[in-house]
């Protein structure tokens, strides 16, 4: 697309790495001077905490059908909503999803696993930048993806991913590994259905890989570091890819398909900047003005 508000969504699982992504799109945006509105994909949970809580209290048996993955456990109409008046108009409606993290917001007063007030986005911002986990859904009622101009998949290795997911939420947000690990495994049909076919869609994928033993992702054990891994990176355009610069700027990368470079995991943040960098100025370079 090329349009007056362009939308930038990272897509992936619960523990891929999304964040990581979006600091690297922060700082791009912050030395290109670039004003973001940043729309978080947990604030398009349908219920609170406890909410779910007492739903699965009374319903045991809606466990099922009511993971974060889920399109009935998400407000799908008001992202897509948002989605189609920001293209249009720039603007539209958020609010933000409490985190044991959110520190700032749980000093205020506000109570984890709850929502803040609906609020418009700020005014006069230059793109959308989405962070969750439906940035690229399509369903037979949503299509999300079609109002996104550059969709980016985050797609570690699943054992990986898991051992992310583990650690954040029993390290920051207090739970313990037996809830995680079901949560995990109650989420897995949702997780095929919704979240995989996403990485399809993508524009560019990023999936880490470790280097090191991660054959049982339950064992207690740290995250492997950025050193202990390497990055695939797939371009659904390869023909739109320098791919000589790429490889002459990122020492020991090389790559395994036309469409597919790879990267030593303590260079996936420059690799990040060199290839999004200049999609980002292209998209704001066709900007649509009135």
């Amino acid at each position: 697309m090329s349009r007056e508000y362009p939308i930038i969504a990272v897509t992936g699982s619960s523990g891929a790495g999304t964040t990581t992504v979006k600091r690297t799109f922060e700082r791009m945006f912050a030395r290109e001077d670039i004003h973001a509105a940043f729309v978080d994909g947990d604030a398009f949970h349908r219920y609170t905490r406890d909410e779910l809580a007492r739903i699965f209290a009374e319903e045991p048996s809606r466990k099922a059908e009511l993971s974060h993955f889920a399109v009935e456990a998400n407000l799908l109409d008001r992202l897509e909503g948002l989605f189609q008046e920001y293209g249009d108009l720039g603007v539209g409606m958020h609010r933000h999803y409490i985190h044991a993290e959110d520190k700032q917001r749980i000093e205020a007063g506000c109570q984890v696993g709850t929502f803040t007030e609906w609020e418009p986005l700020p005014g006069g911002t230059d793109l959308l930048f989405y962070e969750g986990l439906h940035g690229g859904l399509v369903t037979h009622e949503y299509d999300i993806a079609k109002h996104v101009d550059l969709l980016v998949g985050v797609a570690p290795t699943m054992n990986l991913e898991w051992i992310q997911k583990i650690h954040r939420d029993t390290k920051l947000r207090g739970h313990s590994q037996e809830s995680v690990i079901d949560t995990i495994l109650g989420r897995m049909n949702d997780y095929v259905r919704y979240i995989q076919p996403q990485f399809s869609r993508s524009h560019i994928n990023f999936q880490r890989v470790p280097t090191v033993d991660t054959s049982n992702p339950f064992e207690v054990q740290d995250i492997p570091t950025d050193a202990e891994s390497m990055v695939v990176i797939r371009f659904r355009d390869p023909h739109s890819v320098d791919f000589p610069y790429l490889l002459t700027m990122i020492r020991d990368s090389f790559m395994t398909r036309p469409h597919t470079l790879v990267v030593p995991g303590a260079r996936m943040s420059l690799a990040m900047d060199l290839i999004l960098s200049p999609l980002v100025t292209q998209l704001l370079d066709q900007r649509r003005f009135r």
